[in-house]
């Protein structure tokens, strides 16, 4: 057996036990515990902030630049239809199910078994830096945005993150920007002419948030996205509301920043505009750099992605590339092919090769 398909069977009986094992976000204790003792077993250093697990290559040298191989262990809670055992991995006709197999446990252990991969090499122009990072379903603060705190942790050159792309390569992603609003009235009695309702007045607003189109338009991730998600206002069916707030939902390109995007809607729209955080920055990589370039010449293609991922939290060049399939993140009966496992490894190791092996 060669190391690549040694590295292979031990990815999948890794993603085996993360599949057992409960992991939604912000309760990943267990499966860090799991990634921990993979590490442990093979003897290599790691270090570990709440459920953040991270580790270098053996022969680290501070003078060379870095690459970041990222995917997260958390998961989302199973919806009603799944009518398997989301925690039991059931391996039938060479496909695994369970939930997040697909997003992103298969991603998760392809980018590590390739970072054992090139962990004991001496020859590489690169550092490998893993990162198993937590939240990212959610966007957490005490994610990968936490662990880029750290002061051991060493500048990064370039990234590939982990999520489900049927190994194509995600050269960009929007951000992301959720704002909350408020539209204000006076309250009044239904049966008379009384007060200024508040409903109508959001209704203006969120008509010119459907129908407002953002001038420019990124190469590679289309048009700006905005999406009204939430609605809610009144207490009884006789009083006039005084209140009524949405959610906005903005998908951002590279076009503007998410400053700019939310000044833009706070002077078209009547009602108050707040973002509850302008953290989720859109993220891409030039198709000139030599990782895009080395997935085009085995027959990758890229795209732009309208998801977001830990990316947004990456102020480096970073590469969205993984196992899988995007559509199946998120539904009942989540499964990924064991094939699809082989392939990402197989392809990680022979793009990263062509970047980081001294020629």
């Amino acid at each position: 057996m060669t190391l690549q398909q040694q590295l292979t069977q031990d990815a999948i009986v890794l993603l085996k036990q993360l599949i057992a094992t409960q992991s939604f976000s912000r309760e990943e204790n267990l499966t860090g515990d799991i990634l921990e003792e993979f590490f442990r077993e093979r003897n290599m250093p790691f270090r570990r902030k709440i459920n953040n697990i991270w580790a270098k290559n053996k022969h680290f040298n501070h003078e060379l630049p870095t690459v970041l191989l990222n995917s997260h262990h958390d998961t989302v809670k199973p919806n009603p239809s799944w009518t398997l055992n989301p925690f039991e991995p059931l391996v039938k006709d060479g496909i695994l199910y369970g939930l997040g197999s697909n997003d992103a446990g298969g991603c998760l252990v392809s980018l590590l078994a390739t970072f054992c991969y090139f962990y004991h090499r001496s020859d590489l122009t690169f550092n490998v830096l893993f990162v198993a990072s937590a939240e990212e379903e959610i966007s957490g603060k005490n994610g990968l945005e936490l662990l880029l705190k750290e002061n051991d942790l060493p500048e990064i050159s370039f990234a590939i993150v982990g999520e489900p792309t049927e190994m194509h390569l995600a050269i960009a992603e929007k951000g992301l920007m959720v704002v909350d609003c408020t539209a204000h009235g006076v309250a009044g009695h239904a049966a008379r002419e009384e007060g200024d309702n508040a409903i109508y007045k959001a209704i203006r607003d969120i008509n010119w948030i459907q129908n407002y189109e953002f001038p420019k338009v990124s190469p590679v991730l289309g048009k700006m996205k905005m999406s009204v998600t939430i609605i809610n206002a009144g207490k009884q069916h006789n009083v006039v509301p005084d209140t009524c707030t949405f959610t906005i939902d903005c998908r951002v390109t590279e076009q503007y920043t998410l400053e700019e995007t939310l000044a833009t809607i706070q002077q078209n729209i009547e009602s108050d505009a707040h973002a509850r955080s302008i953290r989720l920055k859109p993220s891409s990589i030039p198709l000139e750099h030599p990782i895009v370039q080395a997935g085009l010449a085995m027959g990758r293609k890229t795209y732009g992605s309208p998801t977001t991922s830990d990316q947004a939290v990456l102020d480096c060049q970073s590469l969205k590339m993984g196992p899988g399939h995007s559509e199946r993140s998120h539904t009942a009966d989540e499964f990924i092919y064991l094939s699809e496992i082989e392939e990402g490894i197989d392809l990680y190791i022979k793009m990263l090769g062509k970047v980081i092996i001294a020629s």
